[in-house]
């Protein structure tokens, strides 16, 4: 997919309006919430976000400041998979599950240098990365992805345990968020 693609996608799964009690993100329309579209000019009724404004927010916030598309270049599931759990926990936590999975598959730094989890995508994770892809070849890309994947879950779980209002979203996370 490419990233008009990922961005319908997002959308479509995030929905219309919505202000759940539970969701500490408060009054949401596409998917972003109140305080982004504030950040990014919005100051208008988040019932009436224009989409063309989400997928610009999306577009800039969530694709090209994190570095995803540069990620695409060479890995584009996993960078579809970043762009998804960027959305939902932050392009911080995203790119930190990326670089962890680098620094524990990389066999104790035989394959390419550990990188220090930053939570940003910079030359040292971006060379990382074509390390693993390169050592790892046609099975590579789908290990990472399995491996961020599942640091994703873990951090779902997390979430509903210390805050038992997330439970209300659990289910939703696991079902739409993962594989």
């Amino acid at each position: 997919m490419d990233i008009d693609q990922l961005i319908d996608a997002v959308i479509d799964r995030e929905g219309g309006y919505s202000d759940h009690p539970a969701d500490r993100g408060g009054p949401t329309r596409w998917g972003i919430t109140q305080a982004t579209a504030r950040m990014h000019g919005y100051g208008g009724d988040m019932r009436h976000l224009p989409r063309t404004t989400a997928v610009a927010i999306y577009r800039r916030l969530y694709w090209q400041r994190p570095g995803f598309d540069r990620v695409a270049e060479s890995a584009p599931t996993l960078a579809a998979e970043m762009f998804d759990t960027g959305v939902n926990m932050g392009p911080a936590v995203a790119t930190g599950f990326l670089q962890r999975a680098l620094n524990a598959l990389n066999r104790g730094a035989r394959d390419y240098p550990d990188i220090i989890v930053d939570g940003r995508i910079g030359p040292r994770t971006l060379a990382a990365l074509d390390g693993f892809l390169r050592v790892r070849e046609r099975t590579g890309e789908g290990v990472l992805l399995k491996a961020v994947e599942a640091l994703q879950g873990e951090r779902y779980l997390q979430l509903a345990e210390r805050r038992p209002a997330n439970e209300a979203f659990l289910y939703g996370w696991l079902a739409n968020r993962i594989g």
